[in-house]
Order: structure tokens, then sequence, then C-alpha cells
């Protein structure tokens, strides 16, 4: 079974956060997944991935469970469009350029997103104009309590903005252990509009973009603002857009009249919180080896040694003068693990 105990996890979670799991174990298969759960002797178990959507303040004090189920095959197809079945350790970059490579359009807009595909359908990923839910068919999970595979279908994930049933009904019941996706054969339906996709594209002269050009801008407009987690520990963007009334919208936006927004249903608006955190002085900062990036306020930044516990403090106090300055709260998109 090849249990390892007292492991640094700072290669298994991208902020780079040095703690140790009590116990180890690498999964590769179903069978050995459910087997490691009937381990009474190991009453306390945790689930890691691609380790993209967390901040780990402590060490773990029971058995990490590294899924690393690997696999993409085709289940169903005619001419417009194919299903595929993605097992949950693969990496979600790269299987953007696995679709990209067989013509399927749907993820482009979500390349260079870190992380595992199991992980996706927990926090309905999105970016540039579009979510999970837009490609989504259904996921296989695996019950912790009893080992049994459940499907969830669409409607069942409850997906909502960075949500689903995964965070709040199913939270730490299940173990997502493969989801599977309908994207186009041909006839894509491409999302330019969105962010600066559109002039990155008038840039380079693409009037007729395709799915791959949209992918390379997406990865273009990445890179030129959010750190490699490789290099700078990172997570991503840390926070959640917050959307608020449109009573408490109007009241903002005459104080703020140059602040960005974008209205979600008509009652409601979304504010970026990148801008709120930036106009609080929080760019470019650094509080040791904790801080926020220079290009993109919205990720928080590990420059080397910073403990979990810092990070989080740092979020805490943002979220503490957003909220005096603007009468806003911000909430965290990652997983705070205290």
């Amino acid at each position: 079974m090849n249990l390892h105990e007292n492991i640094s996890l700072k290669q298994y979670n991208t902020f780079g956060i040095d703690v140790k799991a009590r116990y180890f174990v690498e999964i590769t298969g179903l069978a050995q997944l459910q087997k490691i759960l009937e381990l009474e002797a190991y009453p306390k178990k945790f689930i890691i991935s691609g380790g993209s959507n967390m901040l780990l303040t402590k060490d773990i004090d029971a058995l990490v469970m590294h899924i690393n189920l690997k696999g993409i095959s085709v289940v169903d197809e005619n001419e417009d469009d194919v299903e595929i079945k993605v097992m949950a350790g693969e990496n979600w970059h790269e299987l953007v350029l696995w679709s990209l490579d067989k013509g399927y359009g749907g993820l482009e807009n979500l390349s260079l997103i870190p992380g595992n595909v199991g992980t996706a359908p927990i926090q309905n990923i999105g970016a540039y104009g579009v979510e999970l839910k837009d490609v989504f068919v259904s996921c296989s999970a695996m019950e912790i309590e009893t080992g049994e595979l459940v499907a969830f279908g669409h409607d069942a994930c409850e997906f909502g903005y960075r949500d689903s049933i995964f965070k709040n009904e199913a939270k730490g019941k299940y173990i997502i252990t493969s989801v599977n996706l309908k994207l186009t054969k041909k006839n894509h339906t491409l999302y330019t509009g969105y962010g600066t996709i559109e002039s990155e594209l008038k840039e380079k002269g693409i009037v007729h973009p395709t799915i791959r050009d949209i992918s390379n801008a997406v990865i273009a407009i990445r890179q030129s603002k959010l750190p490699d987690p490789k290099e700078l520990g990172n997570s991503g963007s840390f926070f959640k857009n917050p959307v608020i009334s449109q009573k408490a919208y109007t009241k903002f936006i005459k104080k703020n009249p140059e602040a960005p927004s974008y209205e979600v249903d008509g009652e409601q608006y979304k504010i970026p919180a990148g801008w709120l955190i930036e106009q609080c002085g929080f760019k470019g900062k650094r509080f040791g080896d904790a801080g926020v990036h220079e290009k993109q306020a919205l990720v928080l930044v590990n420059y080397g040694n910073a403990t979990g516990m810092e990070i989080w403090k740092l979020a805490q106090q943002i979220q503490k003068e957003v909220a005096e300055k603007f009468k806003i709260k911000i909430q965290p998109e990652v997983n705070i693990i205290k």
C-alpha cells in the first residue's frame, strides 16, 4: 500500500507551504481508494489533489490521500459533439491542450487554470466568460463513509458562482473520481468578448479566431499578470469577486464612479475584488514572505518561506480594510485548512 509517515506536503500544494502529513498515500486506482477508506486504523483522512485551491495553515494530523487517478476516454460522440470521461488526477490545463489537439471546443477559455480535474466541479472553475458547468455532464464520486460510487448529474451538482453542492451539503462526504464533459467537434461557440481576449486577438491580427487562437490569447493574458506557481507560490485568485444588490451597488457607484462593475441579472452587480484590494493599497505589498502580487491584487503569494497562517492573516487584513473602505465583504475562493 506504500503508506508513508511525516511527509512534507510542500510539493503537493501550489502555495508551496511546508507542512507535514502524519500519514500519506498515493491513490492510483478505485479499488485502492475503497480499501484505504475502509482502514479503521486511520479514522481521520484528508484528501488532496492538485493542491491549487487550498491554503494549508498547519500540519495535517491524518492520513493524507493524494488522488492521482489517470485516464481520458471518449464515452459517446456524434458528428457535432463528443462526451469524454476524465479521471480526477488529470491536470486541468493538460486536458485543455489535449482537447485542442483533438479539435474539441469548449475548454479554450479555461486554459492555464491550475489544479486537477477532480476539483474542478467543487469550485465550478471559470474564466473569461466560461464556467465548468457550461460543458459539464456528470461526475462520479466515491462516498467516503460507504466506499460506494455515486453519479452526480448536472442539476444535482447545484452549480453557482465558484460554488457547488460539494462546497455545501456534500462537503467532506465524497471524493470525485472522474468527470464527464460534453465538447463540440465543429461549429464551436466562441467567447471572445470577456476581459481582454478581443484586444489580444486584435493585437495579433486575428479576425476569425479558432479555439486554439482563443486558448493562446487566454494563456498570454494569464501569463502577463498571474505568476507561475512553480516559480512563485500562489493559488491563483484568492478571493471571489463580490456580488452586491442593486441598492448596495447604487450607493457604491455613487461614491466610486470610476469602479469597474458587471451586471449579473439586472438586480445584482459583480465588483472585481482585485480593484477593491488595489484601492486599499495592497497591490505589490510584501509582509515578510507573504505578499500581494505586483501585477494582480487578487493573487496572494508566498515569496519563499511564508507559513500558511501568515498568508491567512494577510488575507484577513485585506478583508477588513476592504469592508471598512467600501462596505463590501470579500470571501476567499481558496479553501482555508485551519
